[in-house]
């Protein structure tokens, strides 16, 4: 059994036991979270949400709080003498499916 959810803008296949990267959620490491932007749930018999799914939930615990490799961006004008050079990280929650709702 798997499932779409959708989380911070963003799509994701997920199945029971996976491990996702999705935006920042506001949960400490080992909390229990709750998707309930359920779009699909294919299977056994498939479900298809208009554009979400009554009742369907997907669990997933909080497993690590982190940030991803740094992104530089760096600007310039040419025969301007303009440069600015500056990095990014962006934050992310990694989060383990425990189960499929629905």
């Amino acid at each position: 059994m798997f499932a779409i959810i959708e989380t911070g803008g963003k799509q994701y296949t997920v199945e029971e036991g996976s491990v996702i990267h999705v935006e920042k959620l506001s949960a400490e490491e080992g909390e229990a979270v709750r998707f309930d932007k359920v779009l699909f749930i294919g299977g056994d018999d498939t479900k298809v949400g208009h554009p979400y799914l009554e009742g369907a939930k997907v669990n997933g615990t909080v497993e690590k709080q982190g940030k991803n490799k740094k992104v530089i961006v760096f600007k310039y004008k040419a025969k301007k003498d303009f440069r600015k050079k500056k990095g990014h990280r962006q934050p992310y929650t990694r989060v383990k499916i425990t189960g499929i709702e629905g």
